[in-house]
């Protein structure tokens, strides 16, 4: 296998990738403790990359709006909460 990357430097789909195929071997229970351990933690900061990735996502996603007199503006898109 080769090394793997630093989680930070992986894309949102590459982290969630990963993280599915921890899960997927975690699931079958056939790796040792330590290893399982070691996959375990690498699962955590991947999950929290993720959550990061997306949360930064969400900010910088606007609503457009057409206001009554044809203008069009831009919002948060949860300033409706």
């Amino acid at each position: 296998m080769t090394a793997q990357k630093t989680v930070e430097t992986l894309s949102f789909e590459e982290a969630l990738r990963e993280l599915e195929n921890i899960v997927r071997g975690l699931e079958t229970g056939e790796s040792a403790l330590e290893d399982s351990i070691t996959s375990y933690e690498r699962g955590i900061a991947l999950k929290a990359h993720c959550e990061n990735k997306l949360r930064d996502a969400q900010a910088k996603i606007e609503k457009i709006s057409i206001g009554n007199d044809g203008s069009i503006t831009t919002q948060p898109l949860d300033s409706e909460v």
